[in-house]
């Protein structure tokens, strides 16, 4: 069977069986768009922008003013300019949008347990381990990567993360210094890549210019949760794309060697090591790959035409 018919049997099955096709999810007067749209509200007590809720669901903001409007008739939410700029809307449920919530919980809970019921521990178990996964897959084939302003605040949270994650990481710290990826990349005319699902940052990298067709791959991230996705692969293939974009024929990195799985990510994508090309005081390990060859998935490097 086809990968495709397996997903459009499991879509059909589930969207079945949770209920999905009905007016009333769950039996609470809405439909499942307006239902999961006061759960998403939901998941901050002083309420999310219009724009943030765009961009978790993927709605357009034609769709979503209609369907704030509908949940406001209602008296489930409340719509009002952002104190911090008022060019933004702020949505916050209502005392009945928050007793509306509590209801959704509590026969979303009910509805998995009875699911989930007839089958045994151990089949509960293989369960589990499988939409766990699936969840995982399906979100890393649906994240958005794009070339964005490295001081826009999903970029920052980016770096942050990453930041941190060395500082934990590392046996003696890390202290990222006074320089400022926006200024590296704006100074080198690079570009700075972000991955985001449901609106929030899950991996990122810089691509800046050290000498003629010359570019280096810098701050490379991807979130703890999303290991194992095949997410930080596809981020480097995306960001030599854009090396490739800014005229570089070849790019170099470097890493510290406490990072062994991203040293086997790049020994996979067909990087080879080289001799020290910076003073890093970090970095232990350095590679480069010539942008004219990619390297098949269980395969030898094969020259781009």
């Amino acid at each position: 069977m086809a990968d495709t018919d397996v997903v459009r049997r499991f879509n059909r099955t589930y969207t079945q069986r949770i209920g999905a096709l009905d007016e009333s999810f769950l039996g609470l007067g809405l439909p499942l768009g307006l239902a999961r749209l006061v759960f998403e509200v939901g998941t901050s007590p002083d309420g999310l922008t219009a724009l943030g809720l765009r961009s978790r669901l993927g709605l357009d903001s034609g769709h979503l003013a209609r369907q704030l409007r509908s949940l406001e008739e209602r008296g489930l939410v409340d719509v009002r300019p952002d104190p911090a700029d008022r060019r933004r809307r702020v949505v916050a449920l209502t005392r009945s949008g928050w007793a509306l919530r509590d209801r959704l919980d509590a026969r979303s809970e009910r509805l998995a347990a009875r699911l989930v019921e007839p089958l045994t521990e151990r089949q509960r178990a293989r369960l589990t381990e499988a939409l766990a996964t699936a969840d995982l897959l399906v979100r890393a084939a649906t994240v958005d990567i794009r070339t964005v302003d490295p001081t826009e605040p999903a970029a920052v949270e980016a770096m942050d993360s990453y930041f941190a994650e060395l500082d934990r990481r590392f046996p003696d710290g890390f202290d990222p210094g006074p320089a400022e990826v926006g200024d590296m990349v704006a100074a080198t005319g690079g570009a700075f890549v972000l991955a985001t699902s449901d609106g929030g940052p899950v991996a990122s990298g810089g691509i800046r210019s050290l000498g003629p067709e010359v570019g280096e791959i810098k701050r490379m991230w991807v979130h703890d949760e999303w290991r194992g996705a095949g997410l930080g692969s596809r981020l480097l293939r995306h960001l030599e794309a854009t090396a490739r974009d800014l005229g570089h024929r070849t790019v170099r990195l470097d890493t510290n060697r406490t990072l062994t799985e991203a040293i086997a990510m790049y020994d996979r994508a067909g990087y080879r090591p080289i001799e020290r090309y910076n003073d890093n005081p970090y970095a232990q390990a350095f590679f480069e790959k010539a942008l004219d060859c990619e390297v098949p998935e269980g395969g030898d490097k094969v020259r781009r035409p």
